[in-house]
């Protein structure tokens, strides 16, 4: 299930934003890459989600689009990154800049963004080399490739704990043409289990 909410703009103030949902207002925290893009105040506009939830707090991240919210939940994955960080990373770098940075091992080029020292920059590079070509898959600009559902469901099947190379041989196998993400990811566990 894609977390999605569609709502007037109601109230901008970066990294603020807030959405009338049917006279629900969500407050979100959204990096600036999204605030670049945003209609003005009035207008609907529609945000991929993310919902966090902790011992002491809950928040609701906003993107516009997929691949944002795909590329904020994968530096998170990295060992000593958390949200903020995540938000400086699409504040300071598009999608497509950040997969070409770590594909090349460009530690230097990360470091320049905020909150990222040499060592998380390596351990950037290290972690997130393998992943870095599907960050830009359902960017804005980036035509759709058959092959989207499947890196869907290979990052649904992270989530759940596969790890990434079983993920993605579970989510291949169980994929057929024309087939939605919630589909092969229903059949991949499905033949886990037996």
């Amino acid at each position: 299930m894609i977390g999605r909410l569609k709502g007037i703009l109601i109230h901008k103030a970066p990294p603020w934003l807030v959405l009338d949902v049917h006279g629900v207002g969500y407050e979100l925290e959204a990096p600036m890459s999204t605030f670049y893009a945003l209609p003005e105040l009035g207008r609907e506009v529609t945000l991929f989600t993310h919902y966090a939830q902790k011992e002491d707090s809950v928040a609701l991240y906003g993107f516009l689009s997929e691949a944002e919210r795909r590329l904020f939940r994968d530096v998170q994955k990295v060992s000593g990154i958390g949200a903020r960080i995540a938000l400086a990373v699409l504040s300071g770098v598009s999608v497509e800049a950040f997969a070409q940075l770590v594909q090349a091992g460009d530690v230097a080029a990360l470091t320049r963004i905020p909150g990222i020292g040499r060592k998380t920059a390596e351990r950037m590079v290290v972690e997130l080399r393998d992943r870095a070509a599907t960050f830009t898959q359902g960017a804005p600009g980036v035509p759709a490739r058959p092959g989207d559902a499947v890196a869907e469901a290979v990052s649904a099947l992270q989530a759940l704990g596969y790890k990434p190379a079983e993920a993605e041989r579970m989510a291949k196998a169980a994929s057929g043409e024309g087939e939605t993400a919630e589909a092969i990811i229903r059949k991949a566990l499905q033949s886990a289990l037996r």
